[in-house]
């Protein structure tokens, strides 16, 4: 009986009702598994950067952003990104949550806000770098300089890359396509939002501590 019953709430679609399309679970699970390996690969990707950072600035030619007069000494535009960023996944996270109660007009306005949200935290993200510039700090003039480019860089790639799926999903909402087909998707780009999010936090802690606390961090992980 009992596996009766849960091979019946396997095929329970997202709002409740009954999902008729067996490919259609396969098809949900083949995808979360490549989000996990996507997830797992990226994340392996900037651990690689992360200690070339740490490693690099224990360099004496290593100029830090966060002295009194470097860029990042008042970070405030960061901050403000940062809030984008964070209320873009709340944002998606209430599109999730919406999807998964079969709310459809609900899901498309708070997937709509969720990408809109992230496109001003790239928008903003640009900005920053206009600002570098103007004051100087260019890619080769100091490898401070150059894994800030980088880091935030490929980070934004990864944004960028999570809002063309945005944009494809938002179409197909607008256009009439059932939600439970969607739901899944939704969920996905929530998950991935989280995701960037929290790699997002990392790296801006990372990119304004002090000399000193990356020195302690060097230590800490033997690589002095």
């Amino acid at each position: 009986m009992n596996r009766l019953l849960a091979s019946n709430s396997d095929n329970l679609g997202p709002a409740g009702g009954w999902q008729d399309d067996p490919a259609g679970i396969d098809e949900a699970r083949t995808a979360r598994v490549g989000l996990r390996v996507l997830l797992a690969v990226i994340s392996s990707l900037f651990m690689l950067f992360l200690i070339a950072f740490i490693l690099r600035s224990q360099v004496p030619d290593w100029q830090p952003l966060t002295e009194p007069m470097a860029p990042l000494a008042q970070p405030w535009a960061l901050w403000l990104n940062t809030a984008f960023l964070i209320c873009a996944s709340i944002a998606l996270q209430w599109a999730r949550v919406s999807a998964r109660r079969g709310q459809a007009k609900a899901t498309v306005t708070a997937f709509s806000l969720g990408g809109g949200l992230a496109i001003a935290f790239l928008a903003g993200q640009l900005w920053v770098w206009q600002q570098f510039v103007a004051w100087g700090y260019f890619v080769a003039s100091n490898p401070a300089n150059s894994f800030f480019y980088l880091l935030t860089g490929l980070h934004g790639l990864h944004l960028l890359g999570g809002l063309l799926a945005w944009a494809i999903i938002l179409s197909k909402l607008l256009l009439g396509v059932p939600l439970a087909q969607l739901s899944n998707k939704v969920e996905l780009c929530a998950i991935y939002w989280h995701y960037l999010l929290g790699l997002w936090l990392l790296l801006f802690a990372l990119l304004t501590s002090t000399p000193q606390t990356y020195e302690a961090i060097a230590a800490f992980c033997g690589l002095r």
